[in-house]
């Protein structure tokens, strides 16, 4: 099945912020990304919702370095603003490797299960530096995404052994991709060998380290919701909007 992707994201900046340390206001980063925060990256180059994308790799290219910025987050409760300090990820690369499944909670969908299609679209939203704009964990950190071989060149960390990072967020469950009427979040223990950290698909991800946060519906997809254009018309877009990017 041709469903898989590498492709390299860089930037000057990232903040994959840990929730432990947003107590106080303030914002630090993890060291390295998240499962859910890839697979973000990865929707912004090219998603759809008859599509899941499955983070399998990241492998760590430059050092981990921190760097943190004094910030004047919007108050919308008091007169004043206040001040606080935000830790970012510091000149920071990754290759990314993932590929994508059908989602099987959107049966309305089933005509649009087209391998090929969305794999070709997906390459060729790489090589356009992705459909949306690519951010880092935050608005404020923008990256960069191009076509990358999963493995080539040297990376700082090819050598160094196993580097553990604890109890880390792994993802959010979301009602679309799991069929529940709840959003979900994930944890789980993240760890690094020789510059890669290799992901667990949600559904393998230790049940006792999962808890459900408040009730919610998936989005419904039809002509009647003036949401959905049907496949012909589809197609005939994407193929538009190839031509009008490569003019």
């Amino acid at each position: 099945m041709k469903n898989q992707i590498e492709f390299k994201v860089w930037g000057r900046y990232a903040l994959f912020s840990d929730p432990v340390t947003r107590m106080g206001g303030e914002k630090s980063a993890y060291f390295c990304p998240t499962y859910e925060a890839l697979k973000g990256i990865v929707s912004s180059v090219y998603w759809k919702p008859t599509i899941i994308w499955v983070i399998d790799s990241v492998r760590v290219m430059r050092p981990i370095r921190t760097e943190s910025k004094s910030i004047r987050p919007i108050s919308y409760n008091a007169s004043k603003n206040t001040l606080s300090i935000y830790t970012y990820l510091a000149d920071v690369e990754y290759q990314v490797k993932a590929h994508f499944i059908f989602n099987e909670h959107r049966p309305e969908l089933a005509g649009d299960r087209i391998e090929g299609k969305h794999y070709s679209i997906a390459k060729r939203m790489i090589e356009k530096g992705g459909r949306r704009d690519i951010f880092l964990g935050a608005r404020e950190c923008q990256g960069y995404v191009e076509r990358c071989v999963f493995g080539e060149g040297e990376g700082y960390y090819d050598n160094y052994g196993e580097l553990d990072f604890g109890v880390m967020i792994h993802g959010f469950d979301y009602p679309d991709e799991t069929g529940r009427d709840m959003l979900s979040l994930r944890l789980w223990r993240q760890k690094m060998v020789n510059g890669v950290v290799d992901f667990l698909p949600p559904w393998e991800c230790s049940p006792d380290l999962r808890r459900d946060i408040r009730p919610m519906k998936p989005k419904k997809f039809g002509s009647e919701y003036g949401n959905f254009t049907g496949l012909d018309e589809e197609g005939l877009a994407d193929i538009l909007n190839e031509e009008a990017i490569t003019k």
